[in-house]
């Protein structure tokens, strides 16, 4: 792709060196898991500062390390197991609503526990009875991943239990006490979590909201560096051939801009929204009733996700737009819609109070000298309107979303378990696939470890395991992370346990190792192996004296380096999920909702947005894209898929779409006025046509040429679309 031209500074001050600088520096940086960022051929592994969380790291500390410390007082064998137990159930725990998280941590320590002492007792038969019995568990374990992000973390840290257990063979006395005494460490950390989470039982629901605030503020932010934009005065140009040619138009140049600015910020904001609906719904499912604080949340986040529909809709109207003093409207108004924003992100994640005087004053001055310009106004008036929302919380427009979002809250039990197995038991399921690929790569490292026993053999099956993932591209994420965090890890494990020369000075490092570890553990994969190699290279020194501390991170380097190869291969050569027919697929759902969403917009008229139907075809409409995307940064991040015409046409259609989603966006909330028999034909006409691209029905024929300017931009992206889906019909996104 050719170089982007700079963005010039001479239209405002806003797009002087500070704000390209920063622009810059976003560029430049990776993406996260929370949010992947704009470049999908990037591997996100940049670190989020965010992700850090004290509360962790201190209850790890205390569940894991006031055992280490009671068994230098009172060296009981038996301890070490439940220590072990403690801290195995603070990997498991990856947080999220408090009865599903106690839910699953309950059940991991008490499988736990039956893991241990089977396992244990049954290693003397040796690999021939115990291999196949252990690959039964370990496909049972990666497949519970279908049951969402808690049961797939407590999954992988069974397989380490089995590991575990499988390093000394046991009595029946010594497997029962092995067995009770793992669940009682189990129990015992789900005990922390209770007592420390349940001082705070609202700050998941309100961090989760906050969030959602805080990325609307980040995307307004940009969106006002785009409303900013400036075409250079001397279009960036490059010798080719001995002759210099002009490389971007200004159309070209602002579609990227648009483009990027679009793949940075919605499909994050978007994520944010579900994540915090999926907490809420938690919530009020655990306390069987909406209490005012989660009806306070939802109206919050039903707010939120009105402003979200809007500043889409506006970039719509700034993107193209050729009148220079609209955009310093637009640009006037987002500057001040910013701080508003971020207000009430702080104020929902404190619990604190807003000054609501003040607020309104901001507010009153958000919309002076845009009156006569009606578009402008109409959808300023709406933003701020959800904004006094989010500080008054009034219920937006008498609308309740709660039916919508408590929807789920309804199902029963069994179905919730049952239904995700039923649904994945195909072997086009990725989820499936990944849980027999690990079971038959795991069996020989298990095999090769119980006949080449060692106090460090089980490292290698536990890296195949964890590293691991459904597709390659997070499988190769997983291994740099993990091999680069191990080696860097247990660099600084040796010095410091070599400055460590006694157990109880070793057992008083656990406390803040423990904590800086889990602290750090949503920051990035590769900065918490990095922080928890250290710990681990000092249990091993307390629990297997002998063993110098250079060699304990050299096994583990060398194990961690092997098991992340083998994990790589595997995913190639073991019935690999083939990206660009995922991304095929993906394409077809995404153009369906969209078409779905067409016929909301353009169809049903005011009836369907009073009913909801019109937020609800949105939203599945960005959560499609979104889907679309991840496939996509797959794709591009396979070897070789990258260059598929299949994944190339699809980059192609993403940016269209996304142009669609906005176009469609807009008009749900313009003041524009078509004749309706015109409008009648074109919505029968743009759905249809997004019907039979996505593999429904029939395409139909034009009608006459629409008067509305608005109407014309969104056939014009139809069209583009439909000139892209076509065999052989790939164009440039700024065609």
């Amino acid at each position: 792709m050719p170089a982007t031209p700079p963005i010039s500074g001479k239209s405002h001050p806003a797009t002087g060196p500070r704000r390209r600088a920063r622009a810059a520096a976003f560029l430049r940086g990776r993406g996260t898991l929370a949010n992947p960022g704009q470049d999908l051929t990037r591997l996100p592994i940049g670190l989020d500062p965010r992700g850090l969380s004290l509360v962790d790291g201190v209850r790890a500390a205390l569940a894991f390390g006031l055992v280490i410390l009671l068994h230098e007082w009172l060296p009981w064998p038996p301890l070490l197991t439940v220590a072990l137990a403690a801290n195995l159930a603070c990997f498991a725990d990856a947080g999220g609503p408090m009865r599903s998280r106690l839910l699953v941590l309950t059940v991991f320590s008490l499988l736990g526990g039956v893991i241990w002492g089977l396992f244990g007792l049954m290693q003397p038969l040796g690999p021939v009875p115990v291999v196949p019995l252990a690959g039964i568990v370990i496909f049972g374990c990666t497949y519970a991943r279908v049951w969402g992000v808690q049961a797939q973390a407590a999954g992988n840290v069974l397989v380490l239990v089995l590991c575990f257990a499988l390093d000394r063979p046991l009595t029946p006395d010594q497997a029962l006490v092995a067995g009770l005494v793992f669940a009682a460490g189990g129990l015992w950390a789900t005990l922390l979590a209770l007592l420390l989470w349940r001082l705070h039982p609202y700050r998941p629901t309100h961090r989760a909201v906050a969030e959602v605030w805080r990325r609307l503020t980040r995307l307004c932010d940009d969106l006002e560096d785009l409303a900013s934009l400036a075409w250079p005065e001397k279009p960036e140009t490059r010798n080719a051939g001995g002759g210099a040619r002009q490389i971007f138009d200004r159309q070209t140049f602002e579609r990227q801009a648009f483009d990027r600015h679009a793949r940075a910020h919605r499909r994050g904001v978007r994520e944010a929204i579900e994540q915090a609906r999926t907490v809420i719904v938690d919530l009020a499912r655990s306390r069987e009733r909406i209490s005012d604080r989660t009806a306070q949340a939802l109206i919050r986040l039903e707010a939120a996700e009105q402003i979200f529909a809007a500043l889409i809709a506006l970039s719509d109207l700034v993107e193209g737009e050729p009148d220079p003093r609209r955009r310093r409207m637009a640009r006037r108004f987002l500057r001040r819609l910013r701080p508003l924003l971020g207000v009430i992100a702080r104020a929902i994640r404190d619990d604190s109070a807003i000054d609501l005087a003040r607020l309104e004053r901001a507010i009153d001055r958000g919309t002076r000298r845009l009156a006569h310009d009606r578009g402008l106004h109409d959808l300023a008036t709406r933003i701020l309107d959800r904004v006094r929302i989010g500080a008054k919380l009034s219920t937006p427009d008498g609308y309740w979303p709660g039916g919508a979002l408590l929807g789920r809250a309804s199902l029963p039990l069994g179905t919730r378990l049952l239904g995700p197995l039923g649904t994945n038991f195909t072997f086009a399921s990725a989820n499936l696939r990944h849980a027999v690929r690990a079971t038959v790569v795991a069996a020989p490292a298990l095999w090769a470890t119980l006949v080449w026993a060692g106090p460090f053999a089980h490292w290698l099956t536990m890296t195949v395991v964890l590293t691991m993932q459904p597709f390659y591209a997070a499988t190769w994420q997983r291994a740099l992370e993990r091999i680069g965090g191990t080696v860097l890890g247990g660099l600084i494990g040796a010095v410091l346990a070599s400055f460590a020369t006694s157990p109880l000075a070793l057992a008083a490092l656990v406390f803040p190792l423990s904590i800086i570890g889990f602290a750090a553990r949503q920051v990035s994969y590769g900065v918490f192996i990095a922080c928890l190699t250290p710990l681990v290279v000092l249990l091993v020194e307390v629990v297997e004296p002998g063993h110098g501390s250079w060699e304990v991170a050299g096994m583990r380097a060398l194990l961690t380096l092997l098991g992340g190869l083998i994990a790589v291969g595997s995913a190639l050569v073991l019935w690999p999920i083939w990206e660009p027919d995922q991304v095929r697929l993906e394409l077809r759902k995404a153009v369906r909702a969209h078409a779905a969403f067409a016929r909301a917009v353009l169809g049903t008229g005011a009836e369907a947005e009073a009913s909801g139907a019109r937020a609800q075809a949105a939203r599945a409409a960005g959560l499609a894209l979104n889907d679309l995307e991840a496939a996509l940064a797959r794709a591009l991040q396979q070897p070789r898929a990258g260059r598929h015409p299949q994944v190339e046409m699809a980059m192609v259609a993403d940016a269209t779409l996304r142009r669609i989603s906005a176009r469609l966006t807009a008009l749900r909330y313009s003041a524009e006025t078509a004749e309706p028999e015109a409008l009648a034909a074109w919505s029968d006409w743009i759905a249809a046509t997004l019907a039979s691209l996505g593999g429904e029905g029939t395409p139909r024929g034009m009608p006459d040429a629409p008067r509305s300017d608005g109407l014309r931009r969104l056939v014009g992206q139809v069209e583009l679309l439909a000139e892209t889906l076509k065999p052989g019909g790939s164009r440039p996104a700024g065609a």
